[in-house]
């Protein structure tokens, strides 16, 4: 298992804290099971306290750094971390989370010993330390399962997904998609038949805001994942029936509610209480 080389594919951008981003590549390098190579895409300008941490970790070894001279948003700069990687495991991490300490361990235990080609985990969610959590955002982990769940909710916790490259090469890569390319690439993935799977423990611990859940939603997010849910329907992954119910739920939890309502909901139904 600890012969399985792979990769790690971060972003960081101008907008993004410097401490927090030091703290998510410091959860990266300190695992049970140390990454052969880190894969960092600066997403256009950056501030020097963040060249300084950037600085810090380039002493580590095959530390690969890719550079976008105007920010690219975060579906393209995916793509290129991806592009970048070395090795057919490539693990996803944010620049404001941290992977607990045995995640690669885990994920790549189960690469070693099943036919499976997507491996993601639970995440709980946190505000300001990392022992004030919040919430947990728990996931299915059988294939069938995930397959069923994606119907209707993105199935997996991005910031905790190890996956082949070879799969996602063979489903087109990562396509940028306003919010949702991580939730159109596993989907696609799904249609090829490729086998998926969620740990059923947490893998991450994910830094959000009081506002985070208040955020999803307007006009533009609706409309990206309406063409989504059309995606779906269109390529017969969902019927007319599931397609109106998930539509109607997101313009009316997007588009109609305000803000704090929004949040509210987000809270009571989208997530597990602590």
């Amino acid at each position: 298992m600890s012969e399985l080389k792979f990769s790690v594919s971060m972003c960081v951008y101008g907008k993004d804290n410097p401490d927090w981003f030091d703290r998510a590549l410091y959860s990266v390098i300190n695992q049970t099971v140390k990454p052969t190579e880190l894969v960092l895409v600066v997403d256009g300008p950056i501030p020097n306290e963040i060249e300084a941490v950037i600085e810090k970790y380039c002493q580590m070894t095959d530390f690969k750094v890719i550079r976008f001279a105007e920010n690219q948003g975060h579906g393209n700069a995916r793509r290129a971390g991806f592009e970048g990687c070395s090795y057919d495991l490539i693990a996803l991490m944010d620049a404001d989370d941290v992977s607990v300490h045995d995640r690669f361990e885990k994920q790549l235990k189960i690469f070693a010993e099943q036919d499976v080609d997507i491996v993601g985990g639970d995440i709980s969610e946190f505000i300001g330390e990392e022992e004030n959590v919040v919430a947990y955002r728990n996931v299915p982990t059988t294939d069938a399962e995930i397959k069923e769940y994606l119907k209707k909710r993105c199935p997996f916790n991005q910031q905790t997904v190890m996956f082949k490259k070879q799969a996602v090469e063979d489903v087109g890569g990562y396509i940028d998609w306003y919010c949702e390319e991580d939730y159109y690439l596993w989907i696609r993935l799904a249609q090829k038949g490729y086998k998926m799977m969620n740990t059923g423990t947490i893998l991450a611990n994910v830094r959000v805001g009081k506002e985070m859940y208040s955020r999803r939603g307007g006009w533009k997010y609706f409309k990206s994942e309406r063409k989504l849910q059309k995606y779906m329907r269109k390529n017969k992954i969902i019927g007319f029936g599931t397609y109106f119910i998930n539509v109607t739920k997101r313009f009316i939890v997007q588009v109609l509610m305000p803000n704090k309502l929004r949040g509210w909901v987000f809270k009571k139904f989208a997530r597990k209480k602590v």
